[in-house]
C-alpha cells in the first residue's frame, strides 16, 4: 500500500510525504496513513490528498507539531491548529496534512466538538463513517504489534458493499454537517446510505438538531460541495439526494432543488471538472448557488442566502441573478456583433458568467464562449490618453471609448487613425447637440418672508449638458455594418 500512495502523489506532495517519513523513521515515531486515502488505495482510485496521523507513545511522546516542524523543509510553512491537534505542512509545490490521535466529545448537537488526547482506535471511531476509519502504519514503530490495515468497524466490508455507515444513532445529532459529507461521498464513490444511518439522519431532522448548526458551517460545506465538482462530482446529483433524505428542507423550510436548475447544474458541474474559459478569480459555491436559486421565488432565494450567512454584494449578486439571465439570455440569442456581446457580458463576474454559461441555449453558449476566449481580452487601438491628446475632453472621451471599441470588434475600426477620426466625429456630433438644444426657463416657487404667501418667481434655466442622451439618432459613421 506505500507504493500505491508513492504513486499517487504529486511530486511536490511525494517530496513533502518522504521527508515526514524519514524524521518519523529518525525518531521512532508511529505513523499512519488514515481516512480517505485508505480507502481510495482500496477501491483503486487515485489519491485526492494523503492524510497522516501520529501516536504518542510513553517511551516517544512526540506528536504531530513537534515531527511536521523537524520535517518541514527550507521555505515551507507550517501552520498549526492547536483546537484540533492539527498541523498542515505548506509549500510552492503540495501541501500534507499531519495529526494527533485525539478523541471527541459534543457538549450538545450542532456543536463543534471538544477534543483531546486519544489513542489510534479512539481518532478512527469519532470519523463520519466506518470507510473512513481505516488506517495503514507506514513507519516501523507503528507497524509493532500491528496489523497492515487497522479496521475496528468493519469499514473495508462497507467499501466492498459500497456503503456509507455511521458509527453509532447518535452521530447526526451530534454534528449534522455529516450530512453534506454523506451526498458528497455517495455521490462522488456510487455508495449508498445504510438503513440504519438513515434512520439516524430522519431522527436528528426530528429532533431539530440542523437548526442548531451556524450558517457559516452550512455554507462552507456547500462550498465542499462544489469545490468537489471540479474531480468529478456532480452537483445536482448530490443537491437532489439531500432533497430525498429531507435536509434541504430542514436546513430551511421550502428549499428544494426546483426541475429547472438540474440541467443547468450538472452543466456547471461539467464546466468547473474542464473549465470552457479562463476564469482567475472564480468561487464555484457561489457560481452553484446563483444556478441552484435562480429558479426558487424571490423570498425563499432570499432567505436561503441569510441561512447560509451569505452577505453583502454577493448576496445581492446572487439574488438578483435570475434577471441578469433572463436579459443576457434574450439578448444573446438576437446580438448581431461581436461588439454587442461585449457590451452584454463585459461587467459581469466570473461566477454569474458561469452560471450564465450553464443556463445558455448552444448557440448562446458560443456567442459567450467565443466574447470570453477571444474579445474580452482584445483591446482597441487607442486608450483615453489618446483622445485627451486628440483634443476630446470629460465624458466624450468614456463615450467614444465604448463607441470605438464596439466598432472595432464589428471590423468597422482597423486602426488608430480611423478610431480618433471616429472619436472625433462624435465629439463634433455631442458638440453640435448641445449647442441646438432649445434653452428652458424654470418656474420655481419662493416664499415671502413677511407674509408667509408664495409666488411663481421666474429663474433662469441652467446651462445644457455636453453628454450624449441615452438614445441618440443613429448615423453610418458612428454605427457602421456589424458582423
Amino acid at each position: 500500500m506505500l507504493d500505491a500512495v508513492r504513486r499517487g502523489l504529486t511530486p511536490g506532495e511525494a517530496a513533502l510525504f518522504e521527508a515526514v517519513l524519514a524524521e518519523a523513521e529518525k525518531r521512532h515515531v508511529a505513523l499512519y496513513l488514515v481516512g480517505g486515502p485508505v480507502r481510495d488505495i482500496l477501491l483503486g482510485r487515485g489519491l485526492r490528498d494523503v492524510d497522516l496521523i501520529v501516536e504518542p507513545r510513553e517511551d516517544v511522546p512526540l506528536g504531530a507539531a513537534e515531527l511536521a516542524r523537524a520535517a518541514a523543509p527550507a521555505r515551507s510553512q507550517v501552520v498549526e491548529h492547536d483546537r484540533f491537534g492539527t498541523v498542515r505542512i505548506e509549500t510552492a509545490d503540495g501541501a500534507l496534512d499531519v495529526a494527533t490521535v485525539r478523541r471527541e466529545s459534543y457538549a450538545r448537537p450542532g456543536a463543534l466538538p471538544s477534543v483531546e488526547p486519544g489513542t489510534l482506535e479512539d481518532d478512527l471511531r469519532r470519523r463520519d463513517f466506518t470507510v473512513n476509519a481505516l488506517a495503514v502504519p507506514i513507519s516501523a514503530a507503528a507497524r509493532r504489534g500491528r496489523p497492515a490495515l487497522i479496521d475496528p468497524e468493519s469499514g473495508r466490508d462497507d467499501v466492498s458493499r459500497g456503503v456509507l455507515r455511521v458509527f453509532h444513532a447518535a452521530s447526526f445529532h451530534d454534528d449534522p454537517t455529516r450530512a453534506l459529507r454523506a451526498a458528497r461521498l455517495a455521490e462522488r464513490l456510487g455508495f449508498r446510505l445504510s438503513r440504519g444511518s438513515r434512520t439516524a439522519l430522519r431522527d436528528a431532522i426530528g429532533a431539530g438538531a440542523f437548526s442548531a448548526v451556524s450558517g457559516d458551517r452550512w455554507r462552507r460545506e456547500f462550498e465542499k460541495l462544489f469545490d468537489d465538482a471540479r474531480r468529478g462530482l456532480d452537483p445536482a446529483a448530490a443537491l437532489r439526494m439531500l432533497a430525498e433524505w429531507h435536509v434541504l428542507g430542514a436546513l430551511e423550510p421550502g428549499l428544494s432543488v426546483p426541475k429547472l436548475a438540474l440541467p443547468a447544474l450538472r452543466r456547471l458541474g461539467r464546466s468547473l471538472a474542464a473549465p470552457p474559459f479562463p476564469a482567475a478569480r472564480l468561487r464555484p459555491w457561489a457560481a452553484g448557488l446563483a444556478v441552484w436559486l435562480a429558479d426558487l421565488d424571490a423570498t425563499s432565494r432570499r432567505r436561503t442566502l441569510r441561512r447560509f450567512a451569505v452577505r453583502g454584494e454577493l448576496a445581492q449578486r446572487i439574488a438578483e441573478f435570475p434577471r441578469l439571465r433572463n436579459r443576457c439570455l434574450r439578448t444573446l440569442a438576437t446580438a448581431r456583433g461581436r461588439g454587442s456581446v461585449d457590451a452584454l457580458l463585459g461587467g459581469i463576474d466570473e461566477e454569474r458568467l458561469l452560471a450564465l454559461f450553464a443556463y445558455a441555449p448552444p448557440a448562446s453558449r458560443r456567442r459567450l464562449l467565443r466574447w470570453a476566449l477571444e474579445d474580452r481580452t482584445r483591446r482597441p487601438p487607442v486608450t483615453g490618453a489618446d483622445l485627451v491628446a486628440a483634443g476630446l475632453s470629460g465624458p466624450v472621451v468614456g463615450a467614444a471609448l465604448a463607441r470605438i471599441r464596439l466598432a472595432w470588434l464589428d471590423g468597422a475600426v482597423h486602426t488608430r487613425d480611423e478610431a480618433i477620426a471616429l472619436a472625433r466625429e462624435l465629439g463634433a456630433r455631442l458638440g453640435r447637440r448641445s449647442a441646438s438644444r432649445p434653452r428652458k426657463r424654470a418656474r420655481r416657487v419662493a416664499t415671502r418672508p413677511a407674509t408667509g404667501k408664495s409666488t411663481k418667481v421666474s429663474l433662469p434655466a441652467p446651462e445644457p449638458s455636453s453628454i450624449l442622451p441615452a438614445a441618440t439618432p443613429p448615423t453610418r459613421a458612428l454605427h457602421p455594418e456589424r458582423q
